[in-house]
Order: C-alpha cells, then structure tokens, then sequence
C-alpha cells in the first residue's frame, strides 16, 4: 500500500514526531544529499524526547544544511499513512504525525557536520526525490495555503 498524507491546522503535541521544513535561499529551493543515498530531500528528522517540535526543526534544519541565520514559521500539522511496517508507521493505527515548517535561509555554515553530503540549491524542485510520494505533497500543501 502506498503512501497517504494528510493535513491538519494542529493535534496534541505528543502526536508530533517529525519535522520537515521546506526551506529556500534567495529564491532557490534548498534540498539535501544524504551521504547513503542518490536522491534529493527537503530538510527535516526525528523530535527527541523531551524536545519541542520547534526545537526538533531548527536543529535538523542546522545540522541538516548549515543554516545559520534564518527565518522559520510554522505551516502546518501533516500525517503518513502506510500499509506496511515501513517509515511513517510507527503510531498505533498507522498513522504517524508531523510539524511542517517553512524557512528562508540567508547564510550558512562552511561544512556540515552530518549525515548530509552536500546541499544542492536548485531554481525548480528536484526529480530525483527520496521521499517522492510524501515531500512533493508537502510543498504543495504549504504553496496552497500561501507560504510559497
């Protein structure tokens, strides 16, 4: 079963286990390399215990592409329905939530200290997508209610 995705102007906080944050740098998409894979993604990851969600964002967002100075607002709650055991399906009743956030980059660190090879600034959204049924939806929503 493929992925479904869902939005939601909010739900508990402890529901919230992702954040994903659709970020530009003077008027350029930003997305990341991860060091294992071949494909393109927008920034985000997993919230820590204890952490608030806006804490989970700017860390991945920070570690994820070296952003330093930035602005970030919130857009939205989304959620992953899956059919299977696989990312995005580890709430009871398969569906698992998240924190949408939108931020514009104006400077970066030198070097990332991550997971992440390299970020690739692009004029249009990338084809070769990690997440190709999840993160397009994501941009979408966020460029439907006025954040892009």
């Amino acid at each position: 079963m493929k992925e479904e995705v869902r939005f939601y102007d909010r739900v508990e906080d402890g529901l919230l286990r992702f954040a994903v944050i659709i970020a530009k740098t003077d008027g350029k998409w930003v997305f990341c390399k991860h060091r294992e894979r071949e494909t393109l993604e927008i920034p985000g990851g997993h919230r820590e215990p204890g952490e608030r969600i806006i804490d989970t964002a700017e860390r991945e967002l920070r570690e994820e592409t070296g952003a330093i100075d930035y602005t970030m607002v919130p857009v939205c709650v989304y959620s992953v329905i899956r059919g299977d055991n696989g990312i995005g399906n580890d709430n009871a009743g398969g569906e698992s939530f998240g924190m949408l956030y939108y931020a514009d980059i104006k400077t970066f660190e030198e070097e990332l200290h991550s997971e992440i090879e390299k970020i690739v600034l692009l004029e249009h959204l990338a084809e070769n997508w990690t997440y190709p049924l999840i993160q397009p939806k994501l941009i979408e929503e966020a460029a439907r209610r006025g954040y892009l």
